[in-house]
């Protein structure tokens, strides 16, 4: 089956949340995604990824100052399945229907995999910044493969 891109209205903190987010390993997230609680609101704007009825993913936006910051989680167990990309893709989508210029990611210095996720941005487009973030201009409307 496709994956699914879901909206959360509202966005709440739930068990795929805590498992995706606040289980990963230390330094990847915020620490405060570890101290919410169920049925929490969440800032920002939240979508998950389904596939055959299970979450694989999760996307956010936040749009500060015309730019939009994104943060995009997907199931480990689902890795190398393309889940990422359809995140960000949706993510971009998502900020160009809110007429963003650009999206940007801070990956963590405590990020245990830091070199790997940001080659991994580098590899679809986005350049570095002198503080850990890597930015990237919203581009036209693409066709997806």
């Amino acid at each position: 089956m496709a994956l699914q891109w879901i909206r959360e209205d509202p966005p709440c903190w739930d068990d795929a949340k805590a498992r995706l987010i606040g289980d990963a390993p230390a330094g990847v997230f915020d620490r405060r995604y570890g101290a919410c609680e169920a049925g929490e609101r969440l800032p920002g704007e939240w979508w998950r990824v389904e596939k055959d009825g299970k979450t694989v993913g999760f996307g956010w936006l936040d749009i500060v100052w015309g730019d939009a910051e994104i943060l995009l989680v997907s199931d480990p167990a689902a890795r190398g399945e393309g889940v990422g990309t359809f995140i960000l893709e949706h993510l971009e989508d998502e900020a160009r229907s809110r007429g963003v210029n650009y999206v940007y990611n801070a990956v963590r210095p405590t990020h245990p995999e830091r070199q790997k996720v940001t080659g991994w941005l580098r590899e679809r487009g986005f350049g570095g910044a002198d503080d850990g973030s890597l930015l990237r201009a919203v581009a036209r409307k693409r066709e997806r493969t």
